[in-house]
């Protein structure tokens, strides 16, 4: 049984795909598709060439906030 990472809801984007050539911030498609953030048919998600959201933190802080 093959597992699949990161669950089974992943929208397909050719920024991870495994047949995607990233140049100067564009991917195209190893396979010949010039396609730009949309799915086709060559997709296969690779999770090494995921780049995770960053979180945003408030960083307005007093020193009441690291009283105990």
């Amino acid at each position: 049984m093959k597992k699949k990472l990161f669950g089974q809801n992943i929208m397909p984007d050719c920024s991870y795909c495994e047949n995607a050539v990233i140049e100067k911030e564009m991917a195209y498609c190893k396979r010949g598709k010039r396609i730009q953030n949309s799915k086709c048919r060559a997709f296969r998600y690779d999770p090494l060439m995921r780049v995770p959201k960053t979180s945003t933190f408030n960083k307005k802080y007093s020193a009441d906030d690291f009283k105990i």
